[in-house]
């Protein structure tokens, strides 16, 4: 599946699209989203900002829960994300792998691992999804 076959989705003109994310698998289970660590998303340091992270790892969680709901009665949408940076990364590629840990009526919650071409871990991150009723 393309990220772009989401009902609904566009990344056109937004963070998403400024930071260079993209997908890599997408399915109800699983979510791997890429991002390049380029000096547009270093902090002053030369190393990939935390703030980075988070939006990718909320960008996987958000996809994934959106796979999972009926898009024309309901909408998730972010309602609290954690965040744990255990090592720094510089250049290349990191990866998020969202896995749900729980899928309810009301949330849900993903667990977001962000590792770099080597599968070290640099980020561990938990983001719960409101799901809302869709009012358009």
């Amino acid at each position: 599946m393309n990220i772009l076959d989401i009902k609904g989705y566009s990344s056109e003109n937004t963070l998403i699209d400024l930071l260079g994310i993209e997908s890599v698998e997408l399915s109800p289970d699983r979510v791997v989203m890429k991002m390049p660590v380029l000096p547009r998303v270093h902090q002053p340091y030369g190393i990939l900002h935390g703030g980075a992270s988070v939006v990718l790892a909320e960008t996987a969680a958000s996809i994934g829960a959106w796979l999972n709901c009926d898009l024309d009665k309901e909408v998730p949408v972010g309602l609290e994300i954690n965040a744990n940076h255990v090592r720094p990364k510089q250049e290349g590629t990191v990866l998020a792998e969202a896995i749900p840990v729980h899928k309810g009526k009301t949330t849900m919650v993903w667990e977001i691992k962000i590792c770099d071409e080597k599968d070290k871990l640099i980020c561990i991150s938990r983001c719960t999804m409101a799901i809302r009723p869709n009012q358009k």
